[in-house]
């Protein structure tokens, strides 16, 4: 029980510190300290960490290899884009609007699939990923090929909401019941469905959740570049997403949110070399995986290296007690 409440504290301590840290930041921009760069840097970063953790939970917390995870944020954006541009909606009516289609979209996606596993499953989802895109690639009430124009409503109060919401509403999952179930079925699903977890239902409501934050992101993602288009939710999307969670560390909520983070700095300040920037970025991930195949975290959380500092330094004076 005490080990749970320190953990709680140390979790909300760390929520705490990222909100006053926002505020800090949104200062900074209102004062005009932070450019539009900057501040674009940090809105993708801020729809990076959603997608990446979104992913974490599907993949490096129930182990369902899924590859199609653009497909959703592209259900999420032009829903969303719908929504404000269509039908005249305010936009957090539109991002819930976003999500919700993204989970429903999961659920039909997820019912039918899941009960296939590795390779069949991530063929499935890279399958429905297509499927998304061609579908809004011939919709002309979407724009078609040539997209659709967009508003930017995006602001960083409401991206700094989404990004906590993210969190808090996955770690806890993650440490409820059915968080446990779902790690169950990653070490052993055979072992998990002989002790009578329900392995087809626990994937499918992690596959929905997951997708409803990926509808999310696509929410801000669509009002913050004015303009979406069929081609930028392609295969290739669902692998940069990809490789935010397994750089980060399968399992590992803090390394998704860190390696989304440095993936984006790293992007971003390399546009300015186009010629070498996709060399440099994949050298990057080459001797990412050859030095640390197991990712930036592995698998524990970054609160585990200061309960490790603080039972070191109690070991310690425990140490210095006993000589005297």
């Amino acid at each position: 029980m005490a080990k749970t409440l320190k953990n709680a504290k140390g979790f909300w301590g760390t929520i705490v510190i990222v909100i006053v840290l926002s505020v800090v930041i949104q200062f900074l921009i209102n004062g005009g300290t932070l450019n539009s760069f900057y501040v674009n840097t940090l809105f993708s970063i801020g729809i990076n960490i959603i997608l990446a953790v979104s992913l974490h939970l599907i993949i490096g917390i129930t182990g369902q290899f899924s590859i199609g995870h653009a497909g959703f944020l592209a259900v999420g954006a032009y829903v969303s884009a719908i929504f404000t541009m269509k039908l005249a909606m305010p936009f957090p009516v539109a991002i819930v609007a976003a999500g919700l289609a993204a989970a429903v979209a999961g659920l039909i996606i997820g019912i039918p699939t899941l009960r296939l596993r590795g390779d069949y499953l991530a063929i499935a989802t890279l399958g429905f990923g297509e499927i998304v895109r061609i579908a809004f690639l011939n919709i002309d009430y979407v724009g078609g090929a040539s997209g659709m124009t967009v508003s930017h409503l995006i602001t960083w109060p409401i991206l700094v909401a989404c990004v906590i919401i993210t969190i808090v509403v996955i770690v806890n999952f993650t440490n409820s019941t059915h968080g446990r179930a779902c790690l169950a079925i990653r070490e052993n699903e055979i072992a998990a469905d002989a002790m009578g977890i329900n392995t087809t239902f626990y994937k499918v409501m992690a596959f929905a959740i997951g997708a409803f934050f990926a509808g999310v992101a696509g929410a801000l993602h669509a009002h913050n570049f004015y303009i979406i288009q069929p081609v930028n939710f392609g295969f290739l999307k669902s692998f940069d997403i990809l490789i935010l969670v397994v750089l980060g560390g399968l399992g590992s909520m803090s390394g998704s949110v860190i390696a989304a983070i440095l993936l984006t700095i790293i992007s971003t300040f390399l546009s300015s070399y186009p010629e070498v920037r996709m060399v440099i970025y994949s050298l990057v991930l080459i001797v990412m995986m050859l030095f640390r195949p197991q990712g930036l975290m592995g698998t524990k959380e970054i609160t585990a290296f200061f309960k490790a500092g603080r039972t070191a330094k109690g070991g310690m004076q425990d140490d210095k007690h006993t000589v005297a």
